[in-house]
């Protein structure tokens, strides 16, 4: 399957719309036509709705906050320690997963002595 990044349909031919209005051409394929190829419609919003459904909104809580005191950032700081604890944490996981399977009869030939 290729894909081109060439318009199909010149921009030139579709005319602005505003707000909430949409329009495009579609294709078919040989086993599924599709009569109505060129579309446009408008997508109507309820203003006051949306704006009575805004009020209600709550913030989003701070579940972590990337700063220090003085104000600067120590976002990569806080990656950098986590990623070094994560990565610790599965070392650790693998050789105690290692030293269990030496340790049990039925799977130590999975660890040969060299």
């Amino acid at each position: 399957m290729q894909f081109f990044s060439k318009d199909l349909v010149n921009s030139a031919l579709i005319p602005p719309t505003g707000q909430g209005m949409f329009e495009g051409v579609v294709s078919d394929n040989f086993d599924k036509r599709i009569d109505q190829k060129i579309f446009h419609a408008e997508i109507v919003v309820d203003s006051a709705k949306v704006s009575a459904e805004t009020k209600t909104y709550e913030s989003i809580p701070t579940i972590a906050d990337f700063t220090n005191e003085d104000g600067s950032d120590n976002l990569k700081e806080t990656i950098e320690v986590n990623y070094r604890k994560v990565k610790q944490e599965i070392l650790s996981l693998v050789e105690t997963e290692i030293q269990r399977i030496k340790n049990t009869p039925v799977l130590s030939h999975l660890f040969p002595d060299k």
